[in-house]
């Protein structure tokens, strides 16, 4: 089961974690990104999110499904992205997976995280005292 998402309200960590519970895995493995005080050596005032929102939630399902296919014994896959306007110490993004064993739950994991911040269509900006900046705008 695939659980994806693309809000501008605070992610609810603990509703994602239920979202891959599983009574055949012994392990759940969760990615939560949250919003630093400092990027480049510069302090950071907040972030905001942009995201062409469809084809957004598409490339995170397709990413997922490119999870379950690399790794087989994945149970469940929970990715929730936020957009909008964010503060120091909110969460942007959590990646939740269960597996059988912990070792797939790792990889998985890291596999989903790495390939989203290169290949979905959310854009980041830092904004700074003096300014601001658009951060890796890809794809």
């Amino acid at each position: 089961m695939i659980t994806i998402d693309l809000i501008d309200q605070p992610i609810d960590v603990n509703a994602a974690l239920q979202t891959v519970e599983d009574d055949g895995a012994g392990a759940i493995n969760t990615f939560i990104g949250t919003v630093r005080n400092k990027s480049t050596g510069r302090p950071v005032i907040r972030l905001e999110y942009e995201a062409y929102d469809s084809m957004a939630l598409h490339q995170l399902r397709k990413v997922a499904e490119q999870a379950q296919q690399q790794w087989p014994m994945l149970r469940k896959v929970t990715v929730i992205h936020r957009k909008g306007t964010l503060n120091i110490g909110d969460v942007a993004v959590i990646v939740a997976v269960s597996t059988p064993h912990r070792a797939e739950s790792f990889a998985a994991c890291q596999y989903i995280i790495d390939t989203l911040k290169q290949v979905v269509t959310i854009w980041k900006k830092e904004f700074y005292e003096d300014g601001d900046v658009w951060v890796a705008a890809h794809p």
